[in-house]
This record gives C-alpha cells, structure tokens and sequence, in this order.
C-alpha cells in the first residue's frame, strides 16, 4: 500500500496508473484505476457477506445505480464543492441538482437499512463515500435537510467500525519505503 500526494505524483505511481487517479490496484496480472473496478475484482475474488448478491434486486441494477451517482450526482457534486474551479458553477444550483440524487436515496431507504434491502452491498459502499462528500461539503446544510433516512444510512457508516479501520492517515510513499501490505 502506498500513500500518494496528488499535487505531487510519485514518477513511479504515474507509470502504473494509465488515468494517474487514486486508488490504483496493481496486482501481477492487471492495474485497476477505479474504484468500482477494484471493488469487483476484489468481490470476485471473494464476496464473504454477499455484496455482489442484494437481499433485493440484483448487480445489474445496482451498477446502474451507482452509475448514477458517478456519473450525473459525481458531477454536481464536483461542481457543488469546488465550485471556484468551474467558471460557470453556480454553488446553489449544483447542490440541489446534486440533492436530488439524495432525496432518491433517502427514499428508498426510508424502509430498508440498505440501498437493496436488509443487508449491505456493493451499491451501499460505493455510493456512501460520495454522500459523505456531499454531507461534508456543508454538514450545517446537510444535516437541516429532511433526509432522516439517508442521515441514518451515512451516519450508520461513518461511526462503523469497518469506516474507522480504512481512515487512518498514512506517510507519503516514497520509493526507498519499506513495503507496507493491504490490509495492514
């Protein structure tokens, strides 16, 4: 494993990562730039709770539902939390586009714990990482908002223990460091 500072690129991490994004799996048989690729590869490896297989619904929809939210929701999200960076951002007007993602969200989870149902799956943890972005950008905004459900579903993350184990603050990888395995 190995903590890259993205304003400055180790040359090594830019010769594996083809987009030069985070986080990059290289493994000895392929290199993985995104984070839902990374996700199946691993889950196709090994699903012990099910993820690839919701209580309800199946992996085809919830890869389009996580296609939206990287898609459509990702943009508004960009645009909604660093709205300086594009000329024609109006903050405003990316949050509330972007919030009607999450009001979808807080609908279908108003009577299940999960985006599909009883348990956790891929969709769940590849969704929640951009709502927690999303809450973070203006907690005092997010938290005022109706959302009962959804804030229920993301705090339910954010103070799990599995969420506290893949947060802690790593040394930038430079490459003369010793070796450090995944999970540590």
């Amino acid at each position: 494993m190995r903590e890259i500072v993205l304003r400055d690129k180790a040359p090594e991490f830019l010769q594996t990562s083809v987009s030069a994004t985070v986080p990059c799996l290289k493994t000895d048989a392929v290199v993985l730039d995104e984070s839902l690729d990374i996700m199946l590869w691993a889950l196709g490896i090994h699903d012990p709770e099910g993820w690839l297989r919701p209580a309800e619904g199946n992996l085809e929809q919830m890869l389009a539902l996580i296609t939206r939210c990287d898609g459509p929701f990702k943009i508004h999200l960009d645009r909604y939390k660093y709205h300086t960076r594009y000329e024609d951002a109006q903050r405003d007007h990316e949050r509330t586009t972007a919030s009607e993602f999450l009001i979808e969200l807080n609908a279908r989870l108003a009577n299940r714990t999960w985006l599909f149902g009883s348990n956790a799956s891929l969709s769940d943890y590849a969704i929640l990482p951009f709502v927690r972005q999303f809450a973070n950008t203006d907690r005092t905004w997010f938290d005022d908002e109706d959302w009962l459900a959804l804030k229920r579903w993301l705090e339910a993350f954010e103070c799990s223990e599995r969420f506290q184990s893949v947060m802690p603050k790593w040394q930038r990888w430079t490459v003369d460091d010793r070796p450090i395995r995944f999970p540590a």
